[in-house]
């Protein structure tokens, strides 16, 4: 007794201190999605992804090579675009340590992705209770946390100025082609995870101010918002 009396407490305490995955009584109702740890770790990798995207086809294509004014010239374009992607290497990884086991697949995501239709159709009603993350956003965790290392490894073997002797000109080829495939590859599904924060309405706010609507989390990520009521993390009444 005195153990779930104390993990009430520590519920009830860290709901009023506003930690994240707490409920705000309000009104409004609002749920505290992330904390501003995960929030400053989700703009550097944003904006690392987004310089390397620039960088990137700057050297990509002649025709894209103006791109390489936002970074001072050709060469300043070359020196920096690997040393963004150490950032964001570290950057994503710190939020995959965070967050991989609850982004792990199970058989509500299946049912999800099995009922696409319904997610577009906006009749979410037919949908099972669905935990903090849909199959749709575990699709774009996996999928970047893949791409980032396929990214990373042929980025290290191309890069000539640290490990040019380590690696033979016909494998930095390869490596190039392959790390062009996957740069392409991360950048749709970039695309698509923008696109589905602006679809959905009420979740940019999320990574902004780092919370949402009571209304939001409960028809998006009902099971999600029932387990922090069920454990008692909702603020205290005044």
């Amino acid at each position: 007794m005195s153990s779930l009396a104390d993990n009430t407490s520590a519920n009830v305490a860290a709901a009023k201190a506003g930690a994240e995955d707490t409920i705000r009584r309000g009104p409004p109702v609002e749920v505290v999605r992330y904390g501003v740890g995960k929030r400053i770790n989700h703009w550097v990798t944003a904006i690392s992804l987004i310089l390397l995207l620039l960088s990137g086809l700057a050297m990509f294509h002649p025709s894209l090579f103006f791109l390489t004014e936002l970074f001072g010239g050709g060469q300043m374009t070359r020196w920096i675009h690997p040393w963004i992607g150490i950032v964001l290497f570290f950057s994503f990884f710190i939020l995959f340590a965070q967050l991989w086991k609850l982004n792990l697949p199970n058989r509500d995501d299946v049912k999800w992705a099995s009922q696409i239709g319904d997610v577009i159709g906006g009749h979410e009603e037919r949908l099972p209770e669905l935990g903090k993350y849909n199959a749709g956003q575990k699709f774009i965790f996996w999928g970047m946390a893949a791409l980032i290392i396929v990214l990373i490894a042929t980025g290290i073997m191309a890069w000539e100025q640290y490990f040019g002797l380590l690696t033979s000109i016909p494998t930095q080829r390869v490596a190039l082609l392959v790390h062009s495939l996957a740069a392409v590859a991360i950048i749709l599904v970039f695309i698509l995870h923008v696109y589905a924060a602006i679809w959905t309405r009420g979740t940019i706010s999320a990574m902004t101010r780092g919370t949402v609507t009571g209304g939001w989390a409960w028809r998006h990520h009902r099971k999600w918002f029932k387990d922090m009521a069920g454990r008692g993390r909702i603020d205290p009444a005044e």
